[in-house]
C-alpha cells in the first residue's frame, strides 16, 4: 500500500528535475507569439515589416529579371532652380585666341565648361590655354573651367569628333557637378545672347528636352555617306589625315533608323547620361556602326536618340544656332560677317556660327548684344564691380544667382515659343 501511495505522489507531483523543462517551453511559445503579432504588421507602402517570405504585390515580369530593367536615367534637375550648362568649347591649330574669347563671352559661375584644342595645335598654343584656364583669378574661385590637357586627335569629318565630344561630357558627368543642358561649341561658334538670358529663358522649359536638328529624309545622304565605308586614320594614328573609302559598300541598316542633321545641339542630362552609360546597348551599337560613315558628328546623336523609345519624344528640332549655308549646302557654311548681323538678330538664335577670329561683326556683337568690353566677361547679375576706367565688372562676384536678363531673353522667348507652340510637338517629333 505505502508503494502505492508514493507511486501516486510521484504522478501529481513529479521532481524538480523533471519540470524545468516547463519554463523554456513558455518562454519560447511567448517569443513566437510575438514574432507572428510582427508579421502582421506592415509599412506605410504596404509591405510587410518582417517577411516570412518575398512579398509581390504582383507577380514578377520578365523583364524585371534583367539588371537593365533596374538602370534608369539620371533624374531632371529641380525645376524651382536656375538651369545650368555645361559647355563643350573645341578647336584646333591656330584657334587658342578665339578659343579664349568664345569662352569669355560664355561663362557664368554657375555653369561648367570643358576646353579642348586638338591634338594638330601646337604643344606651345596648348600651354598657353592651359596658363589661361588655371590662372584666372575667376576660374580658380569657381574651379567651373577643365581643360583636356591629353588632347585628343579630332578628324572633322570622322567618328573622332564624336569621341571627342562623349570625353567631355563623361568628364563633366563624373566631375562638373549638376547642370541640366550639355553645349558643344567650336571656336568658330559666338553667342547672340548673355548667359543671363539663356538662363532666364530656359528656366520656363521642361528639363528634359533635347534640342537636336534631325531628320529621317537622309535623300542623298544614303549614296554618299550612309552606304560608303570611310576609314579614320585619327583613331588609330598619331598625325592627323583626312579619312580614306575603301571599295566595299553597305546596306542602309534595318536594326535601327537612320536620322541626321546639325553637328550643335544642346542635349539634357538625361539623355548625355544615357549616352555614357548605355544600359540599353543602342548607344554603343550605333557608334560602331558610324565608326565608318562620313561625317558622324552629323548623325550619331540623332540616331541614337530616335531610335530610343524613353527619348525619341523628347526632341525640339533645332540647333539653336544661326548658319549661313549654300543651296543646297555644301561641306562647311559660310563665315559670317558685318552684312549678316541683322539676319543674325532676327533669327532669335542664342548661337552663331562661323566667324573668322577677331572678325568686326563679333566687336559689334560684343557692344550691341553682350555689352562685353574687350577682354572682358559677359556683365551679368553676378556681376557687382565698377566700369570705372575700364575695369571689368566681373572681377567683383556678387550673388551668382541673380539675373539681370536684356532683350536677348525676349528674342529667345519667342524662339522657344515657336518652336514649342504646337501642344503635340513631342508625339510629332522623330519621324
Amino acid at each position: 500500500m505505502k508503494k502505492l501511495r508514493s507511486f501516486y505522489k510521484h504522478l501529481k507531483y513529479p521532481p524538480i528535475t523533471e519540470r524545468k523543462w516547463i519554463f523554456p517551453l513558455a518562454i519560447g511559445s511567448v517569443v513566437s507569439l510575438f514574432i507572428l503579432f510582427l508579421t502582421t504588421l506592415i509599412s506605410p507602402n504596404g509591405t510587410p515589416l518582417l517577411p516570412l517570405y518575398r512579398h509581390y504585390t504582383t507577380p514578377p515580369s520578365s523583364a524585371s529579371i534583367f539588371v537593365e530593367s533596374k538602370l534608369q536615367s539620371l533624374p531632371i534637375s529641380a525645376v524651382s532652380a536656375p538651369p545650368r550648362f555645361a559647355y563643350l568649347i573645341s578647336g584646333s591649330a591656330g584657334d587658342g585666341g578665339m578659343l579664349r574669347r568664345t569662352l569669355q563671352a560664355l561663362y557664368h559661375p554657375n555653369n561648367q565648361y570643358v576646353v579642348h584644342l586638338d591634338a594638330e595645335s601646337s604643344p606651345e598654343e596648348r600651354l598657353d590655354l592651359h596658363k589661361f584656364v588655371v590662372n584666372h583669378q575667376i576660374f580658380r574661385k569657381f574651379k567651373n573651367v577643365r581643360m583636356i590637357t591629353k588632347a585628343n586627335l579630332v578628324t572633322y569629318r570622322g567618328p573622332t569628333m564624336v569621341a571627342n565630344t562623349l570625353h567631355a561630357a563623361a568628364i563633366l558627368l563624373k566631375k562638373g557637378g549638376e547642370w541640366d543642358w550639355f553645349i558643344n561649341l567650336s571656336a568658330s561658334d559666338y553667342p547672340l545672347v548673355t548667359q543671363d538670358d539663356l538662363i532666364h529663358a530656359f528656366s520656363h522649359l521642361p528639363r528634359d528636352l533635347n534640342f537636336i536638328d534631325h531628320t529621317s529624309d537622309i535623300g542623298w545622304k544614303e549614296f554618299q555617306r550612309a552606304k560608303p565605308i570611310i576609314i579614320d586614320p585619327g583613331l588609330y594614328m598619331n598625325k592627323k589625315s583626312d579619312v580614306f573609302w575603301i571599295t566595299q559598300r553597305r546596306s542602309v541598316p534595318t536594326a535601327f533608323k537612320l536620322f541626321t542633321g546639325s553637328a550643335w545641339m544642346a542635349l539634357s542630362r538625361p539623355f548625355v547620361d544615357f549616352c555614357i552609360w548605355g544600359w540599353d546597348n543602342l548607344p554603343r551599337t550605333v557608334l560602331m556602326y558610324y565608326a565608318n560613315f562620313i561625317s558622324t558628328p552629323e548623325g550619331y546623336f540623332h540616331t541614337v536618340i530616335c531610335n530610343a523609345q524613353e527619348f525619341r519624344n523628347t526632341t525640339v528640332n533645332s540647333d539653336l544656332h544661326f548658319i549661313s549655308w549654300d543651296n543646297p549646302p555644301k561641306q562647311h557654311p559660310h563665315y559670317l560677317t558685318l552684312d549678316d548681323m541683322q539676319k543674325m538678330v532676327d533669327s532669335n538664335a542664342p548661337f552663331a556660327r562661323k566667324f573668322h577670329q577677331d572678325d568686326p561683326v563679333l566687336d559689334k556683337i560684343d557692344n550691341e548684344l553682350l555689352f562685353r568690353g574687350q577682354g572682358m566677361f559677359v556683365p551679368g547679375g553676378w556681376c557687382t564691380g565698377s566700369r570705372d576706367n575700364r575695369t571689368d565688372p566681373c572681377s567683383v562676384v556678387g550673388n551668382t544667382t541673380v539675373l539681370r536678363p536684356t532683350a536677348g531673353a525676349k528674342r529667345l522667348e519667342n524662339l522657344t515659343g515657336s518652336l514649342l507652340s504646337n501642344d503635340s510637338f513631342r508625339s510629332r517629333q522623330c519621324i
